[in-house]
């Protein structure tokens, strides 16, 4: 059994994205509907950054103490010395719709899945009557290109297998990850299969890949992650002690801390006085290291 633990007492609606950094033994995320941007170093100090705009994942920079950060409305870089938003790169126009789950590619390109947006100005629920989303690339030249039809409900999960042969991409509404075959060299997906379907514990959302190639899955509503083999199947079910896990990754300096964001967005009052870890930055210690968080450029 994993025991986790809070980070911190702090408690997040949307705590999402989480990124390890390796360099300077720090893991940040985003609360999405706090428009906020948050560091946790090792000696328990926070760092925390506003934004005017939802901000929904990020990538640490390979140059410069700055972040990829993806808004619902677009990509910008985040100057982590000031504070200071510079926009980057609009990879969606759809009207309607936002970014949502976003990762970079082991050649240090950006990739973004997007959906038709769930939030109100003021952070509330909005629902949603269409899968408008779809899956870009943002090159560190600033270019953009689109690489799936506008098909999806909630684009997650995006990683890339150690072999560096297959991408995985998720979408939450059908419940269903999906691989491709990956093209490094120039950055292209083709051949899209079911990589896992229809597991009854919640909907699929963030993921992280370990040394063995295994994709830890975090199941949103669903109170626990999922570890699926590269063949597809399910060897582990890992428990929760929250009940919206959106993601996860793997830090420390051995990489076998195992970092879980989770969210209160959904609950009920009654659902939060019952569980005051609900939201909460979730940690424990693994027996598998899992691969580092790449960063863009």
């Amino acid at each position: 059994m994993i025991n986790f633990s809070p980070i911190s007492d702090n408690r997040f609606s949307v705590a999402e994205g989480p990124v390890w950094d390796a360099a300077k033994q720090r893991l940040f995320w985003v609360d999405i509907i706090g428009k906020t941007i948050h560091a946790h170093h090792k000696n328990g100090k926070d760092q925390v950054w506003q934004s005017d705009d939802f901000p929904t994942a990020l990538a640490l920079s390979k140059t410069g103490n700055k972040a990829l950060v993806a808004l619902a409305s677009g990509m910008a870089w985040l100057e982590l010395e000031t504070g200071k938003f510079t926009r980057y790169a609009e990879p969606d126009t759809m009207p309607g719709n936002r970014l949502n789950e976003g990762k970079c590619d082991p050649q240090g390109r950006f990739w973004a899945g997007t959906m038709q947006t769930n939030l109100n100005a003021d952070g509330s629920g909005k629902d949603m009557d269409r899968n408008s989303g779809a899956l870009f690339r943002i090159d560190p030249d600033g270019s953009t290109s689109q690489h799936t039809e506008h098909e999806f409900g909630i684009a997650n999960t995006l990683a890339w297998s150690l072999d560096g042969t297959t991408f995985y991409f998720g979408d939450s509404i059908r419940n269903v990850i999906f691989a491709y075959d990956w093209h490094a060299e120039d950055g292209s997906i083709s051949n899209r299969r079911v990589h896992l379907e229809g597991f009854e514990r919640g909907a699929p959302d963030g993921s992280a890949i370990d040394e063995d190639g295994c994709l830890w899955n975090a199941r949103f509503g669903g109170s626990c992650l999922v570890r699926i083999t590269p063949r597809g199947t399910i060897d582990q079910i890992i428990e929760l002690p929250v009940t919206n896990p959106t993601s996860c990754t793997f830090g420390g300096s051995d990489k076998k801390t195992l970092y879980v964001t989770s969210a209160q967005f959904t609950l009920s009052d009654e659902q939060l006085m019952t569980n005051p870890l609900e939201g909460a930055i979730l940690s424990a210690q693994v027996p598998i290291a899992g691969m580092t968080d790449q960063k863009f450029g």
